[in-house]
């Protein structure tokens, strides 16, 4: 089962602690703490990118799919060694590197780096990814915004403000 389920299914401890329950996926404050706690990715907005804990970037949306850019909720001290389905035992890692991980408790930055998806993106590939998935691109700290597939396309004409500016790399081909 996945670990960034919505539900909310219990389990028990097992043992003689009279079948105390306890959750185990976390839930929406876990996770909306666990990315703001994960590295920003310098030049991205880290409400949309983020590192995991072994240094590869990552999507917000691609949370629990199989690409290099997706990532799952992973618990530190495993669950089945113990560990909490809490903010403080909650990690967002490569969907690639938390299978390995599994429940391993004891596992390295560079561990996990050995399993990491071997492709790096460049901030353009970065660029048409973020255009693809939210529509838009924002840089952090950029007073311009960047048009919208529609506002290429001249199908729309945003109403917003703020001056559309080009990607860096204009002159470059797609």
């Amino acid at each position: 089962m996945s670990s960034n389920s919505q539900s909310s299914p219990r389990r028990s401890r097992g043992g003689n602690n009279g079948g105390e329950e306890r959750p185990r996926y976390f839930d929406l404050k876990a996770k909306s703490k666990c990315w703001a706690k994960a590295d920003v990715v310098p030049g991205r907005h880290p409400d949309r990118w983020r590192k995991d804990a072994a240094g590869n970037i990552v999507c917000k949306r691609f949370c629990n799919c199989q690409g290099c850019l997706c990532f799952e909720y992973d618990h530190i001290v495993p669950f089945s060694k113990g560990g909490e389905s809490s903010a403080d035992n909650c990690q967002i890692l490569q969907t690639r590197v938390n299978r390995f991980k599994s429940d391993k408790e004891q596992v390295d930055k560079t561990q996990l780096k050995g399993y990491s998806c071997e492709i790096e993106f460049t901030d353009k590939e970065l660029d048409i990814i973020e255009m693809a998935v939210y529509g838009d691109v924002i840089r952090p700290g950029n007073q311009c915004r960047c048009r919208t597939m529609a506002e290429m396309l001249g199908q729309y004409k945003s109403k917003d403000r703020v001056a559309a500016c080009k990607l860096p790399y204009s002159n470059e081909s797609l």
